[in-house]
């Protein structure tokens, strides 16, 4: 079979079909160093080329087979909160389909995030839409997870095309399922490490992209932990991933602190992240895989745009007709793999960092007033460049969030009742030691120490300060208010109808729910926002 690879990278596509067989007679490609990527592993010298631009009538004749992962940045939740430029992205499905339709192949497959099922699913049955007129194309659009096809990662792509789906799906049975453990343990070997997937082998100083990077320091920890294991809105992920399933989705982001960072216990006590060569393992390639960067983040970014190379395997094998029977394991198509004649260049792994911007902003739900859904108390440096450090506090659903302003006036309303005056009498100990601790800093100082200028008190410490405070509260509020259930519902239910216009408060439920919680937050927050620490002389001596 011929076939052509349309937006390339770093030859996802490529390798999993020429290990089946097929001729891949053109790939093309925008960015010059996964073109230099592609051309380092397949031998070719292919120069960077902006599909959008191609004249058709330039295309190879005689495809049978046409596949390709236009770019998907702008459909993409991770990038902007999924607030890409849509339009912007349509361009690169139209062209793409506009080769497809041109060169009329047997098959054809594109691969993208899942919202672009979405996307294309509206296009098809959408006569007003610019995909509509491909519609003759014999699209079928799913959604697959990529760990079901032994990939040792949980990636879900859609995968729209008039391939053998049918025949695809029967190769499951055939594959191993492959973990994130396997991954790490492979690479980790010290004589001679084992492809986890494709069982090609070399000597442990033949394998490249082994360096790992230092562990994460303290404050880097505790900030992946937090959106990780608390994030306010989306589901809880483990931490540290989980060794005994395949790994989470392999992100091009690049930084040390993410929620979709890969976490690991590093066997020093510590946690790190991934390698290069584990992200690529993970992702399907092969340890003889060499990636022609110029730094880490670009490795990274690289890694994580690409198609598993395990997956395409299966496309091809699919195209030529293979029964589930007839089907080679990766290990067998892959066993004879080796390294490509030039190595790729040695670049550092990220390094924790220094320092940081002034104006570096600070954002953490308090410990103990996290509700989920998008409830929440937060401490926060600030709205606007003041950096002014105020406690805040969200309720009501995740698609209709309010907030309720933690005030002079929230604490004179809530001071009004002899159930808080008797509260805060029994409680004046415990405010005043956290005012006594807050005293070590000024608002100015603990801006400094986050943006790692200066030492002393950092916001997280602040943050746990006022979540143990919220938690004394909360314990001497369940012992003077047991009879007074109803009046500490009836104090937050008022507080948050001072937000509303209407009669209908929206999260009201869980408001009642917790409500003993959120009081004692909504008095330790309109106590800090009020307290005159604020007006402490902000420069750092």
């Amino acid at each position: 079979m011929r076939a052509i690879d349309l937006y390339a990278g770093i030859g996802g596509w490529s390798l999993g079909l020429r290990l089946a067989g097929v001729d891949v007679v053109a790939s093309y490609e925008w960015w010059q160093a996964a073109v230099d990527t592609h051309n380092g592993n397949h031998g070719g010298a292919l120069k960077a080329t902006d599909v959008r631009q191609l004249r058709l009538e330039d295309l190879p004749s005689d495809i049978d087979l046409v596949v390709g992962s236009p770019p998907c940045t702008e459909f993409s939740y991770s990038n902007r909160g999924g607030g890409g430029d849509l339009e912007e992205g349509l361009k690169d499905l139209i062209r793409f389909l506009e080769i497809v339709d041109h060169l009329k192949p047997k098959f054809w497959a594109l691969e993208n995030v899942p919202r672009v099922a979405h996307v294309l699913r509206r296009g098809m049955s959408d006569p007003k839409h610019p995909l509509y007129r491909f519609r003759d194309l014999g699209m079928r659009i799913e959604v697959i997870d990529f760990s079901d096809y032994g990939t040792p990662q949980s990636r879900r792509r859609c995968i729209a095309g008039n391939i053998p789906f049918d025949l695809i799906a029967s190769y499951r049975s055939r594959l191993p399922r492959r973990t994130l453990g396997d991954v790490i343990e492979a690479v980790a070997c010290g004589d001679e490490v084992v492809d986890p997937v494709w069982g090609c082998r070399l000597s442990a100083a033949a394998v490249t992209e082994r360096e790992t990077e230092g562990a994460l320091n303290a404050e880097e920890l505790r900030m992946n932990r937090e959106a990780k294991t608390y994030h306010p809105v989306y589901n809880n992920m483990a931490f540290p991933d989980a060794m005994d399933v395949p790994g989470r989705t392999v992100t091009a982001t690049c930084t040390r602190v993410s929620r979709e960072s890969i976490v690991i216990a590093d066997g020093k006590g510590g946690f790190r992240r991934l390698s290069i060569r584990e992200r690529a393992c993970l992702q399907g390639f092969p340890i003889t895989y060499q990636f022609y960067a110029r730094s880490f983040p670009e490795k990274a970014k690289m890694v994580g745009n690409a198609i598993p190379p395990t997956f395409t395997y299966l496309v091809a094998r699919a195209a030529q007709g293979a029964s589930a029977e007839d089907l080679a394991p990766y290990s067998g198509a892959g066993s004879a793999l080796r390294l490509p004649e030039r190595s790729a260049p040695v670049t550092p792994p990220t390094t924790e960092g220094r320092t940081y911007p002034a104006g570096r902003s600070f954002r953490a739900a308090l410990p103990g007033l996290r509700f989920k859904s998008g409830m929440r108390f937060e401490l926060a440096n600030g709205r606007g460049q003041q950096r002014d450090w105020q406690v805040r506090f969200f309720f009501g659903p995740s698609v209709d969030i309010r907030e309720i302003e933690l005030d002079q006036d929230l604490l004179r309303q809530l001071g009004s009742s002899p159930l808080i005056k008797k509260l805060m009498m029994t409680t004046g100990a415990a405010f005043a030691t956290a005012e006594l601790r807050l005293q070590e800093t000024t608002p100015g100082a603990l801006q400094a120490a986050w943006s790692h200028r200066a030492e002393g008190l950092r916001p997280f410490q602040v943050a746990d300060l006022l979540g143990e405070l919220a938690a004394e509260v909360h314990r001497r509020l369940e012992v003077v208010a047991i009879d007074d259930q109803h009046a500490v519902i009836g104090y937050v239910m008022a507080a948050a109808a001072e937000e509303e216009e209407g009669d209908t408060i929206p999260g009201s439920k869980k408001l009642a729910t917790h409500a003993m919680a959120i009081l004692s937050g909504l008095l330790v927050g309109a106590w800090f926002n009020t307290l005159p620490w604020h007006r402490r002389q902000k420069a750092v001596a």
